[in-house]
């Protein structure tokens, strides 16, 4: 059984890869269908997620280390266990100050990364 145009329902992380995206960050797409998607982004010491907006909502829990987020007019130091949500539209991004992991959800999910 698959989720409507997207992954299986189960997927186990040892068997989805990781995608370099150059300067520190990689990521690896997890489960989706069309309506929402989850996605691992880990980060070395100083990569950063470049200033962007979409038109996805975005909610996003730290998994490890520690970063400055910034969202819209709004900057603050996020650790493991924090969490944060982008409304559509909304210019935002990351530095990494301490090696760490986010964990992203989109919805709905994101064409471009698939």
């Amino acid at each position: 059984m698959t989720a409507a145009k997207g992954t299986d329902i189960f997927l186990h992380d040892r068997d989805v890869p990781w995608t370099d995206l150059g300067g520190g960050v990689k990521r690896k797409i997890l489960t989706w269908d069309e309506t929402l998607m989850l996605v691992r982004v880990a980060f070395e010491k100083g990569g950063v997620g470049a200033l962007h907006s979409h038109p996805h909502i975005q909610s996003t829990m730290v998994l490890s280390g520690s970063f400055e987020m910034t969202i819209g007019d709004r900057t603050t130091i996020i650790k493991a266990g924090d969490c944060y949500i982008v409304p559509t539209g909304v210019v935002h991004g990351v530095v990494c100050l301490e090696a760490g992991e986010l964990l992203d959800a989109f919805a709905p999910m994101r064409a471009d990364f698939v």
